[in-house]
């Protein structure tokens, strides 16, 4: 009887002959996260319903050596929540209770299943809502959240995930249960809350999450504004925070990206742009109006060609719909797609979207690109038909020069998708040996044993207790080197 098989057995003891999955066409459910380039079977599948379940499937891992890898919605988009072929893949969409929601001190307590959407639902009667909103939100977890410390549209003027996290209820990699945090927004000691945020399961299972809410705002005014050109765009865009205002949100879209929203959903934006913004203040209704008459101007003063203004709830949706549904929508112009989710200067926006045409020539694909505008955030999509002899390969160059490029100008490998298994190899591109070291210190710290996600972030198979080798991408381990 093989390693898995036992687990099985003593998985379906504590959970039940239901929650655990080893039919290898009901695996095959779960072999990619939402980046589907990637995909690889699990050897087993555990669906717990509580804390002590997960600890359960944890402590079974450890005790058999077996790699485990956690999962929410499945809606990432770097291969984080990518299976191990020998491993456990632990999904914790059936953890979807929201505990609490206590607007008197500003916190709710959820479940890592529970949909991001569905915690502003709860808080809004209360005056509340949950502002880290990716374009996913609809769909996606809070554990997931968690774990890629996941931004969205308004994370420009609230911040991303691990601003709005202040406590977790977690299982070690060991499988025992502990807390990081609380209620208080900021906890005494190492900020292990930090370093367990935005940690893509490396560290653990948040099985848990005590959030912050924040209040609805007094009043919310919304623009679309069309430019012939990316260059304009991206030049009203720097001319908005350069004259001191911060909206909620600064998105772009260009022709592509505008191209598949309105084959997928119809939301009607001006004929003829190269690119559009969407720009939405929220606050006070004095501060409000008065910052939405700057940006009207500056976007005037820019080449915008036509202004729209959101009259009420229903044309603010509409707006905001062509850009949340711009990642699915390629589909309806491409069979095959790569995003990728590098960093800029936004300073730097016309010159690094213009390069990025170049390099798109150059590889002979398109690149539709949409993303957060305000804070230089890209979500460029290589797109390319998998069917066609060498489309794949020159897609992944196309991506990966996209990546250096985002270096070359000061940038960074990725603003809210997470690392995962896409970009691991290019973390030397950005980090020294000796940060990535560092890192694996915190790592090892929490993992010795190597188990919790082994194969993200970082570029080679490093393990606990090793030092630093001689040359690049080696390390020394009982006196051999591992690549």
């Amino acid at each position: 009887m093989s390693g898995i098989e036992e687990l099985a057995i003593r998985l379906r003891a504590s959970l039940g002959h239901e929650r655990v999955v080893t039919d290898r066409q009901e695996l095959r459910t779960y072999e990619c996260d939402g980046l589907a380039h990637y995909k690889v079977v699990p050897a087993l599948v555990a669906l717990p319903q509580n804390t002590a379940q997960v600890a359960e499937v944890v402590r079974a891992c450890a005790d058999a050596g077996v790699p485990f890898v956690a999962r929410g919605s499945g809606t990432g988009l770097s291969g984080g929540a990518l299976p191990h072929a020998d491993g456990v893949l632990i999904v914790t969409a059936q953890m979807r209770a929201i505990r609490s929601i206590s607007p008197e001190d500003e916190r709710a307590v959820v479940e890592p299943g529970v949909i991001n959407l569905q915690v502003t639902r709860a808080a809004t009667p209360h005056g509340y809502y949950y502002a880290p909103d990716p374009s996913s939100q609809q769909i996606c977890s809070i554990g997931g959240n968690v774990a890629e410390n996941s931004g969205g549209a308004h994370c420009l003027k609230y911040g991303f995930t691990t601003n709005h996290v202040t406590g977790l209820e977690v299982v070690t990699p060991d499988g025992a249960i502990t807390r990081l945090g609380g209620r208080a927004p900021d906890a005494p000691g190492y900020d292990l809350l930090g370093a367990f945020v935005g940690s893509e399961g490396t560290l653990g299972v948040a099985t848990e999450v005590t959030v912050r809410l924040t209040r609805l705002p007094e009043s919310v005014r919304t623009l679309l504004a069309a430019f012939r050109g990316t260059d304009e765009a991206g030049a009203a865009t720097s001319a908005i925070i350069g004259a001191g205002v911060v909206p909620a949100a600064i998105e772009m879209m260009d022709a592509l990206a505008i191209e598949a929203a309105e084959a997928a959903v119809a939301c009607g934006y001006p004929a003829g742009a190269g690119a559009v913004l969407i720009v939405e203040l929220d606050g006070p209704s004095a501060e409000v109006a008065a910052q939405f008459d700057e940006v009207n101007r500056l976007c005037e003063a820019n080449g915008a060609f036509e202004i729209r203004i959101a009259a009420d709830d229903a044309e603010r949706a509409l707006f905001w719909k062509g850009r949340k549904s711009a990642f699915a929508a390629v589909g309806r112009i491409s069979p095959d797609y790569i995003v990728q989710d590098g960093v800029i200067p936004r300073t730097a926006l016309p010159e690094v979207l213009r390069r990025i045409d170049e390099l798109a020539a150059a590889h002979g694909v398109r690149v539709a690109n949409v993303f957060h505008a305000g804070d230089g955030n890209l979500h460029p999509l290589v797109l390319f038909d998998d069917a066609v002899e060498g489309q794949a390969e020159r897609a992944e160059e196309a991506s990966g020069a996209i990546i250096d490029l985002c270096i070359e100008y000061g940038g960074s490998i990725t603003g809210e998708h997470g690392v995962g298994a896409d970009k691991a190899k290019y973390m030397p591109r950005m980090f020294t040996d000796d940060d990535l070291d560092t890192m694996q210190l915190v790592r090892c710290a929490f993992d010795p044993a190597g188990i919790a996600n082994p194969g993200k972030i970082f570029p080679t198979p490093r393990l606990c207790g090793e030092r630093p080798g001689r040359h690049r991408g080696a390390v020394e381990y009982e006196g051999a080197e591992v690549f």
